[in-house]
């Protein structure tokens, strides 16, 4: 498994982490609907750790399953307040930004595999992963 993790304090962070995902899922040839679900999970993350949390760290992670699937892991990670009640965040239409609420519920649905760990005043660790079959 190769890792790169990119700091997020500001919108520009969220543009290099979204190019480098992108780069990521067309090397391991992911299609271009794929290939945007991807980017979507990480702009949405991205996004989040700056509004909720003041910052934070993506991590994008290249997975090989077994000989003939590989994936992309989306891991944000944050030292914010946490996520008091993690059912209701990931209700559709549910934000404490005043948002339209389809970050996380959004996120769940494009990516193969989500999961939130989050502890109210630690963080959050929310991670998401996309698979691609190599067989024709």
């Amino acid at each position: 498994m190769e890792s790169m993790t990119f700091r997020i304090q500001r919108e520009a962070d969220v543009y290099v982490a979204l190019s480098s995902g992108r780069r990521l899922a067309t090397e391991l040839q992911f299609s271009e609907t794929d290939r945007t679900r991807v980017e979507i999970c990480i702009l949405e993350l991205a996004h989040n750790l700056i509004r909720h949390a003041g910052g934070g760290e993506i991590v994008l992670t290249r997975l090989q399953r077994d000989n003939t699937t590989v994936g992309i892991a989306v891991e944000a990670r944050d030292n914010g307040p946490g996520i008091p009640d993690i059912e209701l965040a990931l209700r559709d239409g549910y934000s404490t930004t005043h948002s339209l609420g389809a970050g996380l519920p959004g996120v769940r649905r494009l990516m193969d595999e989500f999961e939130i760990r989050s502890t109210p005043g630690v963080g959050t660790i929310v991670r998401a992963v996309k698979w691609r079959s190599l067989r024709p």
